[in-house]
């Protein structure tokens, strides 16, 4: 078996160590009457109840680039970056001065100007009379015509590198994924996410999440780009979105109810008494199937792991929270990155693919198996990456198959 595994996929893995590990005549999930390899990528069964009937009329949400948005940096440096002074080329900026603004910078007569572009009212306006839902929309207007700003948008400057991108409400109206307000009742607090507290929701009779977005600019430039993301990633091992909700108080994300909760949290409060060979493995292939969709669309997740992965009412896992997920040729900037879970050359360099995927997913395997443990136990978080870098390879978890502890170090021994 072993000289194979370097040429077949994930998904062509798992079948090959399933036959020793279980004792029923097959490895098929308890809710799948063949192979699940086989099964066509389809939406989930909440999905296919509410969202079926009008499915022709859904389609996917489109990111708009925003090639002249810089992030962080200063105005000294935007100014630097800004030449030769041609009148009418800017670039845009987050502000230093006020978190979750941004700054527009235009050259004009040799000089650069910086307009503070306000977070208001959930919309950005420079002048307090023109307000506009998107970055993009800001600048579209100041393109056409310079209505009060020393001279009219006329060339952007690019930023080199990793772009960022926009997305307005309207997009998700047209495409037909927005929910109203009187049909999607909000109840208690059942966790909290990256942009806000994730609630339980009823929609047309059944339990739903709902993820509420925190105030600010930036989160709900994020937060759009995750649900534009949604809208075009329809699996039944991924965590579906079923709408968006939009109104003057707050934006809401609306994605299936998944009872039984992350992966983490399901593997450590049941335990080996109740938590199968056949369980594991499932949950494995599972996983391996959402990811393997995401790759063959050119996406990259980097946040693979147990607490990311959940388990419906029926069992079966589905890979949750893009929020950090991007195409697969861009680069992360900096920020916090899961250090136990992350390929050693993506925390070198920042640069993520389906290769630190995989590598992810030997660790989440490794979850699995030792049933929600973190990671790298008794190494301190400091000295993860200095050990893993010389060659290191945590041991097999207890009672954990030799085959499947030979695939998960095969996934840790990869580089890009």
């Amino acid at each position: 078996m072993s000289q194979n595994l370097n040429n077949t996929t994930l998904t062509q893995r798992l079948p090959l160590i399933a036959t020793p590990l279980l004792h029923d005549g097959g490895w098929y999930p308890p809710h799948s009457k063949q192979p699940a390899a086989a099964l066509p990528p389809a939406p989930c069964k909440m999905d296919n109840k509410f969202v079926q009937a009008a499915a022709p009329r859904r389609q996917e949400v489109k990111l708009h680039a925003m090639p002249w948005f810089h992030g962080k940096i200063s105005r000294e440096q935007a100014e630097v970056l800004l030449m030769p002074r041609e009148d009418g080329l800017f670039l845009v900026r987050e502000s230093t001065n006020y978190p979750g603004d941004y700054t527009l910078c235009v050259c004009f007569q040799g000089k650069v100007e910086h307009y503070r572009v306000k977070y208001k009212d959930k919309q950005l306006t420079i002048d307090d009379e023109e307000f506009f839902e998107t970055l993009g929309l800001l600048v579209e207007h100041y393109e056409q015509d310079a209505d009060g700003l020393c001279t009219q948008l006329i060339k952007s400057l690019p930023k080199i590198g990793k772009q960022e991108f926009c997305v307005d409400t309207k997009a998700f109206v047209d495409a037909g994924w927005v929910i109203q307000d009187n049909d999607l009742e909000i109840r208690e607090l059942i966790g909290k996410g990256e942009f806000g507290d994730v609630m339980l929701g009823i929609y047309r009779g059944d339990k739903v999440a709902v993820k509420r977005l925190k105030d600010g600019s930036e989160a709900a430039h994020k937060f759009l780009a995750e649900a534009s993301l949604m809208t075009s990633l329809r699996h039944e091992n991924l965590v579906q979105m079923l709408g968006l909700v939009v109104n003057n108080k707050h934006i809401c994300l609306v994605t299936e109810f998944m009872s039984k909760g992350s992966l983490v949290d399901y593997l450590r409060s049941r335990g080996r008494q109740h938590v199968t060979k056949k369980d594991q493995i499932n949950i494995a292939f599972d996983t391996s199937s959402g990811m393997e969709f995401l790759e063959s669309r050119k996406v990259v997740h980097r946040d693979l792991a147990a607490r990311n992965v959940l388990i419906s009412e029926e069992g079966i896992a589905k890979v949750s929270d893009f929020g950090l997920a991007r195409d697969e040729n861009l680069m992360g900037e900096g920020g916090k990155l899961p250090i136990k879970w992350t390929a050693p050359e993506a925390l070198k360099h920042a640069k993520f693919s389906n290769k630190s995927d995989m590598w992810s997913f030997g660790i989440l395997l490794w979850e699995i198996y030792s049933f929600g443990r973190v990671p790298y136990p008794r190494i301190p978080l400091a000295d993860v990456v200095k050990h893993v870098e010389k060659g290191y390879k945590m041991e097999a978890p207890e009672g954990c198959p030799p085959e499947v502890y030979h695939i998960m170090r095969d996934f840790l021994s990869r580089t890009s």
